[in-house]
């Protein structure tokens, strides 16, 4: 029995839970919720959802055919996964920035574990051959390279947060590739965060437009490569995955350029408690994706 067989309520509280799961790795930059939708299996399902939201669902609802344009989409799965995510980004923005300022150290040892699992799990469902280790490779570099670039420092109009929205949707659907990193990158994500905090769903809407104009395009042709690339379309996400280990490695110090980076660059661990309870929720992290990664129906 695969994860879309499975049905009733058990099925919805699973979709709910990786909405969950989701939302809150989207909030961290260097997270990819895609990364959570992989492991927890429900990965292509979304991808083929989104693809519903397409030209010829706007044309109808131009012309107010309401009802046949929506029916196409898949509102079960999709309202509960995007209520999920919704919840998560709405509950946890607070306690999740308050750990970005305070204790980003163990909060990043958590999900390095997470990712490093993502990974391994994900990677054992490849059959390896030189030309997805290419695009391991690939993958892997590009990710690296992306995680790597300085925030620009750009201005929180409407055009602005419309054109991030769209970047940072695209992302976010990519595992390894964070949606909230794009956004760091493009100098949104302060402002962003700002406005989740304080409820200001009017700053968002524009960032919110954006992201729905980008997902139609981009779904297609990820789709396509999944159906008729797969090996070599997974080993590159995979790649991205390794890529972005670079960005959530837990251990940083301030560089000597601060030009040169985010602010800080990776640095080994000296083996003091702190060590030991970053490696413990890193530990935890790990265990948590393959227990959900086994526990997942069909799995």
């Amino acid at each position: 029995m695969t994860m879309r067989a499975a049905s009733g309520w058990k099925r919805h509280l699973y979709v709910a839970f990786t909405g969950l799961a989701v939302g809150a790795a989207d909030v961290v930059p260097g997270v990819s919720g895609g990364t959570m939708a992989f492991v927890m299996g429900l990965y292509e399902e979304l991808v083929e959802a989104l693809k519903s939201f397409d030209g010829r669902m706007a044309r109808r609802l131009a012309r107010l055919r309401v009802a046949e344009a929506l029916t196409p989409a898949p509102w079960p799965f999709l309202t509960v996964l995007g209520g999920g995510m919704a919840a998560a980004v709405l509950t946890l923005a607070e306690p999740i920035g308050w750990l970005l300022d305070h204790r980003p150290t163990p909060l990043f040892g958590f999900f390095f574990g997470l990712v490093l699992a993502s990974i391994v799990t994900v990677g054992a469902q490849v059959r390896w051959s030189p030309a997805p280790a290419l695009c391991l490779l690939l993958g892997s570099g590009g990710s690296y390279l992306l995680v790597g670039l300085v925030p620009l420092a750009m201005p929180h109009d409407a055009p602005t947060l419309f054109l991030s929205g769209a970047a940072a949707i695209t992302a976010m659907i990519l595992p390894g590739v964070s949606g909230s990193f794009v956004l760091l990158v493009l100098g949104q994500y302060e402002f962003v965060i700002d406005a989740v905090r304080h409820r200001d769903f009017l700053a968002l809407a524009p960032l919110a437009l954006g992201c729905a104009a980008g997902i139609p395009a981009f779904v297609r042709v990820l789709s396509w490569l999944l159906r008729r690339r797969r090996e070599t379309t997974i080993a590159l996400l995979i790649g991205f995955m390794v890529g972005s280990l670079r960005r959530i490695w837990p251990f940083k110090a301030d560089p000597a350029d601060p030009g040169a980076s985010l602010g800080q660059v990776n640095v080994l661990p000296d083996p003091d408690p702190a060590f030991w309870l970053v490696l413990s929720l890193c530990l935890l992290g790990f265990l948590l994706v393959y227990a959900l990664n086994r526990l997942a129906p069909g799995r």
